[in-house]
């Protein structure tokens, strides 16, 4: 006789896993509701452990062997990561609005912007609770600040709102638990909350010069995100400010306007600029411009899932002598769906490792896919646009900018 146990959120999902491995012949043995435990319960739901056993001869067995060790569930879950949270309900509107701006009415607002503008002297007058709600409390817990606790729960609805991916929402917020003793204030508590984002995006890593000359810098990503603009925002940044001498290469011949958009852009910044047409002419065209301080590529945006031009684009960038040195920027839109964003991260990284540029920023309010993509990945995170203009509306990322609005500033 086997015997194995599942976990569901509901006790139909849990004998329904035990169903699909074991087969229309298991046996329920025994039910079981798992309640959350730890500070925050009160966000988690419980969960149903079944207990279910079949024959070993079981002929079904046999045949869904493959598909059961699939679909077999882990002996625990982690509740923190990936238990469905019900989100607190609040009054649906048509617009997008951060929670946190909603609550305490207009004094709430500016207090809590002002709080996030300057940690380091954080208003003294804190925010008032705004439903009061009595949670039994586990034994030998120390006593919760309720005041703290109820700010937990706006933090949670707004990093929700701003499209944080609810399985690093709860992670942060588990973290949070631990800070959580007698006395810790609101302001402690954002504090902590603040620095830890901060920690979590990482340093800006943009364009490092200070290796040997010349650095190819390679452009890749999905169509329309804004390589050209972003380029020559970058390279204008290079030469006027820092007078480095530039140079721009397109391997983009799929599009003759993008060819056209790059020649313009070297044309006002007086920098040579030639076409490649095909991988093995990188290294040529590479080695006639090697006087050069840096070398911006421009490659041809194109669909993740076109196996071809992934693996054009994957020869090319291998192909480039190892005398070079090198970095490749994936460049993305904050705009994109964050499903699409996931399978984007696993194509480009089979193509070659990268540091990510976020566009488009100015066309969206919600920025927790560049805080997602950035967990998922593991990139460093080196520039971010927020327009069209050229040179300007380009910036290093800005991490504390970022967290600011994810936390409800701006």
């Amino acid at each position: 006789m086997t015997i194995n146990k599942y976990q569901g959120k509901t006790k139909e999902e849990a004998i329904e896993k035990a169903k699909q491995e074991l087969g229309p012949g298991a046996v329920v043995m025994n039910v079981k509701e798992i309640k959350p435990k730890g500070m925050f319960k009160a966000f988690k739901q419980s969960v149903f452990e079944v207990t279910a056993a079949v024959e070993e001869k079981e002929p079904y067995m046999e045949q869904r062997k493959p598909v059961a060790q699939q679909l077999r569930a882990p002996e625990s879950i982690n509740l923190a990561a990936d238990e469905k949270i019900e989100p607190i309900k609040y009054q649906e509107k048509k617009e997008t609005v951060n929670p946190l701006r909603t609550v305490n009415s207009d004094n709430g607002k500016e207090d809590l912007e002002k709080r996030l503008e300057n940690l380091s002297n954080i208003l003294e007058k804190q925010l008032s609770a705004e439903v009061s709600r009595k949670k039994e409390e586990e034994p030998k817990q120390p006593a919760v600040n309720p005041e703290g606790l109820q700010f937990i729960k706006m933090l949670y609805r707004t990093l929700l709102d701003n499209d944080v991916n609810e399985k690093y929402v709860n992670q942060i917020l588990d973290e949070a638990e631990k800070i959580m003793h007698n006395g810790s204030s609101v302001d402690y508590i954002l504090s902590n909350v603040y620095q830890k984002m901060i920690l979590k995006l990482g340093q800006p890593s943009p364009i490092d010069v200070s290796g040997k000359k010349p650095r190819v810098i390679f452009f890749i990503g999905p169509t329309g995100v804004g390589k050209t603009t972003t380029i020559a925002k970058i390279a204008s940044k290079y030469k006027l400010e820092m007078g480095m001498k530039v140079v721009f290469l397109t391997a983009d011949t799929y599009r003759i306007a993008a060819t056209e958009q790059l020649r313009v852009y070297a044309n006002i910044l007086d920098a040579p600029m030639s076409i490649i047409y095909s991988p093995e002419e990188l290294n040529d065209a590479v080695a006639r411009v090697s006087e050069y301080d840096l070398i911006f590529i421009d490659t041809a945006g194109f669909s993740h899932r076109n196996e071809e031009q992934c693996t054009d684009m994957k020869k090319m960038i291998a192909g480039l002598d190892k005398a070079y040195e090198k970095e490749v920027h994936l460049v993305v839109s904050a705009t994109t769906k964050y499903k699409d964003l996931l399978e984007i991260m696993d194509v480009y990284k089979e193509i070659a490792d990268y540091k990510i540029i976020f566009t488009k920023l100015d066309e969206t309010i919600a920025y927790g896919n560049i805080f997602n993509i950035k967990m998922y990945s593991g990139a460093s995170l080196s520039y971010m646009t927020n327009g069209q203009n050229v040179p300007d509306d380009i910036e290093e990322f800005n991490t504390q900018k970022i967290v600011k609005q994810l936390l409800g500033g701006r």
